[in-house]
């Protein structure tokens, strides 16, 4: 349940000696900071170039603040400028927020995955907004001839009460551009009882132009003379060009060119295709239809869901082929116990499915050199990846972040980069926007991959669990789990159990996978949470109840297998006490209604849910509420964009077991289409959900993924409270009830 954060400076997240601030005069007058920060051995690329402006300070006083992370509907782009405006001590409506070029050689990692951004940056941008408040200050201390110290600020003025001056941070932003900048580390920051914008609900930055419809989004980008672009590539994975004519689609209307594209293997990288530009998509993509290609479908072609079902239960009936982590006497526990249950849980590929298909705009130019506008998650790995397939250098590549539609991990793939880049190289000088079509986007996703549980518990004569062993079967290649299907050590009932055994086997697959919103936790929270509220129940009790037994006295449990993240079993008790008085647990609802609990840990946030699901005689399920506790540290940056990201979190997860959604395969080729066959969730089974926070004396940490895995487990755990009827095997239509209407 814990999971291991990239090198991203200092252990305390603040700006270390490997980063610098630089003030300069601002062009027209002004002060422009700079700030150089720490960037992660593992980011590829140099990302040399002219550093980008954290902020800038105009003689008028406005004030421009960089967003230096991709935005991609979580509100990083607002959250983090905020926390700089609040430590510069300006007002929100007096600055306006930029998006960053991609330049992590000046920004430090830009990236969008993992709820790390907050945790990552919160320190950092605090120093960088604290730094040039200093500076400021300094300036009109020198200009009014007063100690530093005297001079107070409030609202973007600089204030020296004892003789009842005051000026605009722009009026002595000049003078404040030509002071040697302050040391980050030593700078003083405000206590957070003086926050005046940090913890304020604040609109999106962008949310009006969303909400006007301007053009934002990278599917938006045009340019002079644009085409448009469609890539057919194989509909079996790992397939290869071996053969394809031409001419009839030369021959369409407003298509310019047509040539093929050779890929280097790597489905994260490029795949053999072919490429239709045209004059509009819509005629790109009628052209595509009259393409004769022949395919080596190879080994894919012969893998299916039916047979990794299959596989699978073999593999249950015999011997693990690894065992991941044992402690205590299982084998003797398992004799010695008065009671033993075993259950088997399995839940389905799934794609990411953002409303914004996969697109990448590109234009390669007769120098060699590489535009991108590139609406991806991890844009500096985009960068090494294109330069990589292109052989080309990183600083040949200038890539912009425009605004992502929807991401859900999906967008830390680049694959559609790299396509457009290979596409955009073969017409020099032409812009090209790759666009895909809902059908590519669902069937050509790198998914969350299925996977198969088979878990038993033993008990004392006493009821009390003594015993618990977890049979993990993921899809691997090379050997290896594939992305997404791989084990957390710290699962719960683990470091509480004395008796423990995790055991792990394969099936090999060629299935694209990668991260999901809260990657493995989203399947692994389920299938453990939902069979411990069945060790609960065997043993006379409710879930929550054996959890706060096994957490015991507050303390953080030491890390296991290599992870670098503690659990501390004090603010897991937190949240699970907050939820059950937010729900007035264990009371019933109506009759065939049934209240589920579940808990869980990861990506550094705790969070403990309530679900309440109303099941009619015809097995439709219904979620009428949701409570949610979490704890995420001390500060919320933002409440208003935290809610949203919480209440996703739990629409996301619902719809993810309620809305039949599973990605089949068959004959190494995926069913679904579009939303017709793979339904995601709609406003009308949005239920009521109650949000609080615990606020605990810790870092603040981030709230993309980590208030989903809770809710379906919760879900299945309320069915089954209003039912007798477990679920274990996901969506729940395959479970015996219905889809909702």
């Amino acid at each position: 349940m814990g999971h291991i954060l990239p090198d991203a400076g200092p252990m305390d997240g603040s700006l270390g000696r490997r980063a610098f601030l630089k003030a300069s005069l601002l062009v027209g007058g002004g002060l422009l900071i700079d700030a150089t920060l720490p960037v992660p051995a593992t980011a590829a690329g140099g990302g040399a170039g002219t550093l980008g402006a954290f902020i800038a300070i105009a003689p008028d006083g406005r004030v421009t603040i960089t967003g230096k992370n991709p935005e991609i509907g979580q509100g990083i782009k607002t959250s983090l400028p905020m926390i700089i405006a609040d430590e510069l001590d300006v007002d929100w409506d007096q600055v306006t927020v930029t998006q960053a070029m991609v330049n992590e050689a000046a920004y430090g990692p830009q990236t969008a995955g993992g709820s790390r951004a907050t945790p990552a940056n919160w320190m950092p941008m605090r120093q960088v907004g604290a730094a040039a408040r200093a500076l400021l200050v300094d300036a009109a201390a020198r200009r009014w001839g007063v100690p530093a110290d005297s001079v107070t600020t409030r609202s973007g003025r600089l204030l020296h009460e004892a003789s009842g001056r005051s000026l605009g941070c722009g009026e002595v932003a000049a003078d404040a551009a030509a002071l040697p900048m302050p040391d980050p580390g030593t700078v003083r920051l405000k206590d957070p009882a003086e926050f005046r914008i940090i913890g304020k609900p604040t609109g999106g930055c962008d949310s009006p132009k969303v909400v006007r419809g301007e053009p934002i989004f990278g599917i938006d980008t045009r340019l002079p003379g644009m085409l448009y672009a469609v890539f057919e590539r194989c509909p079996v994975f790992g397939g290869t060009l071996t053969s394809a004519d031409l001419d009839a689609a030369r021959g369409q209307p407003g298509v310019r060119q047509v040539f093929t594209v050779k890929g280097n293997g790597r489905p994260e990288s490029l795949v053999d295709g072919v490429a239709v530009l045209a004059t509009n998509w819509w005629l790109a993509n009628q052209a595509r239809q009259a393409l004769k290609v022949e395919w080596d479908e190879g080994p894919g072609a012969a893998q299916s869901t039916d047979g990794y079902d299959a596989r699978a239960k073999a593999l249950f009936d015999g011997t693990p082929q690894a065992e991941l982590f044992r402690a205590g006497d299982v084998e003797g526990a398992l004799a010695g116990a008065a009671k033993r249950i075993t259950a088997d849980y399995a839940y389905p590929y799934l794609s990411h499915a953002p409303l914004e298909p996969q697109n990448c705009t590109a234009l390669y130019r007769a120098d060699s050199t590489l535009e991108l506008w590139a609406p991806t998650q991890m844009p500096e790995r985009g960068r090494g990846l294109v330069a990589e397939a292109l052989g080309l250098k990183p600083e040949a590549i200038t890539m912009h972040m425009p605004r992502i539609g929807g991401g859900f991990g999906r967008r830390l793939m680049n694959d559609y980069v790299v396509q457009a880049a290979a596409i955009a190289r073969q017409v020099p000088g032409t812009p090209v926007k790759l666009v895909w079509s809902r059908t590519e986007d669902i069937q050509h996703d790198f998914y969350r991959p299925a996977g198969w549980h088979r878990f038993t518990a033993g008990f004392d004569a006493a009821g009390k669990p003594t015993v618990f062993t977890g049979h993990f079967v993921t899809l691997t290649r090379g050997g290896k789990p594939v992305s997404g299907g791989e084990f957390d050590f710290q699962e719960l009932p683990a470091l509480m159990t004395p008796n423990l055994l995790f055991a792990q086997s394969g099936i090999d697959s060629v299935v694209p996978t990668g991260p999901m919103r809260a990657p493995r936790s989203n399947g692994l929270a389920w299938a453990y949470q939902s069979f411990l509220d069945e060790v609960a129940q065997a043993a006379g009790s409710d879930l929550p109840t054996l959890l706060l037994g096994l957490l015991g006295e507050p303390r953080a449990l030491p890390a296991r297998q290599g992870s670098q993240v503690q659990f501390h079993t004090g603010r897991a008790r937190g949240v699970i006490e907050k939820a059950l008085v937010m729900s007035s647990w264990p009371v019933r609802p109506a009759a065939g209604s049934g209240k589920g609990f579940a808990f869980y840990f990861c990506h550094l946030g705790y969070f403990a849910e309530v679900v309440e699901a109303a099941v009619a005689q015809d097995g439709t399920v219904r979620v009428p509420r949701v409570w949610v506790a979490g704890d995420i540290g001390s500060q919320i940056v933002n409440p208003s964009g935290a809610e949203n990201q919480v209440r996703g979190s739990v629409i996301d997860g619902l719809g993810q077991a309620l809305g039949g959604l599973s990605i089949k395969l068959t004959g190494g080729r995926v069913e679904q289409e579009n939303f017709d066959t793979y339904p995601l969730p709609r406003i009308p089974g949005t239920p009521d959900i109650a949000v609080e926070f615990v606020a605990t004396d810790f870092p603040p940490t981030g709230l993309g993924e980590p208030a989903l895995p809770p809710v379906i487990p919760a879900l299945c755990s309320a069915v089954f409270a209003a039912t007798g009827k477990r679920v274990r095997k996901l969506p729940l239509d395959t479970a015996g009830f219905s889809r909702p209407a």
